[in-house]
């Protein structure tokens, strides 16, 4: 039984609880995704920088406050500079909506003309954040570790496997539910919330009825890049900042949306978490798993790991192509590509 639950802790360590961490990371990004194509009509390929720059500021700021010795300490000081990533985020985004987006509304362009304009805001996002923080890889963590470290576990326990759990991982969960419940509270309580998602079922409905769209692109903007930072930050607090990366989570995040059906905020989330356990399960190696729950002679040789942690996004690719030959209006049969 104590080798039972040894590979219990080894599972939980390496696969339950990243597949938890990276799943909700995953759906605020694709909960930022799928609100836009809701109310915009088109793929926000600048999404993926979008977090990039929101999370950069928060970086910046982050340093400034540790350089003044300011801090929240055992939390990790980003917190503090969340607020700021944020407020930058937004006026980026509102900057490019009036700048660029706008100009299409008005002329009606077809979706794919906002999905060539997010292309290229997409590298211009790029390329600012490159200039400003460089392509190398930025650590701005700091505060407690572990809310359970491995030994506090083994002493507790007497078992042979540790389990840890870092506040990064802890951070990442908590917040995510604590954002999603407020916006779903936003989404079916507020006049705004409520404006938005007629809009997003019947445009044409939606202004008869009195709605202003420009005020609810307005706040669809606001709610985008404040996902979109919060999902960068704690992605980069529980792995590092690369502005690289967060392009290429662009891959999971439309996966993530597609697969619950985009333009469904539950959809987007439950795509995500399906995204994220895909990808940990499949690139896990089960040799040290297996040798717990296998008799001695059948122990496996190998690592037993059906892909290489490098072609993990791979996983994610597979998921979308499917989707969209099998089922493209996804699980909860949101809007067709």
């Amino acid at each position: 039984m104590t080798e039972f639950f040894n590979a219990l802790v080894l599972l939980t360590n390496f696969v339950l609880l990243p597949g938890l961490t990276y799943g909700s990371q995953l759906a605020l990004g694709a909960l930022g995704v799928t609100i836009i194509y809701g109310i915009l009509r088109f793929a926000n390929f600048a999404h993926g920088d979008l977090m990039s720059f929101g999370t950069m500021f928060v970086i910046l700021v982050t340093w400034w406050f540790q350089g003044m010795g300011v801090g929240i300490d055992p939390l990790p000081t980003a917190l503090l500079a969340l607020p700021f990533g944020i407020a930058a985020a937004i006026l980026l985004t509102l900057f490019a909506d009036k700048t660029v987006y706008r100009f299409y509304r008005r002329r009606k362009s077809a979706p794919v003309i906002f999905l060539i304009a997010s292309i290229g805001l997409m590298f211009v996002y790029s390329g600012t954040v490159r200039f400003i923080i460089g392509p190398a890889d930025q650590q701005f963590g700091d505060g407690a570790r572990f809310l359970l470290k491995v030994q506090e576990f083994k002493d507790v326990t007497g078992l042979k496997e540790g389990l840890a759990i870092k506040l990064s991982q802890g951070l990442s969960v908590g917040v995510a539910a604590i954002v999603v419940i407020a916006l779903f509270w936003f989404l079916q309580r507020t006049r705004t919330g409520k404006a938005m998602r007629a809009y997003s079922d019947n445009e044409d409905l939606a202004l008869l009825s009195g709605i202003n769209p420009e005020r609810v692109v307005f706040f669809a903007w606001l709610i985008v890049a404040a996902l979109a930072t919060i999902a960068g930050t704690m992605y980069g607090l529980d792995k590092s900042f690369k502005p690289f990366t967060y392009f290429q989570l662009l891959l999971p995040i439309f996966a993530s949306a597609i697969l619950g059906g985009i333009g469904h905020p539950i959809g987007a989330i439950v795509g995500a978490f399906i995204v994220a356990f895909s990808e940990v399960t499949i690139t896990y190696a089960y040799k040290k798993f297996l040798r717990y729950i296998l008799p001695e002679s059948w122990e496996p040789d190998s690592l037993v790991q059906l892909l290489s942690t490098d072609y993990k996004f791979a996983v994610s690719f597979v998921i979308l192509v499917v989707v969209l030959l099998v089922r493209p209006t996804g699980v909860f049969r949101g809007k067709v590509i």
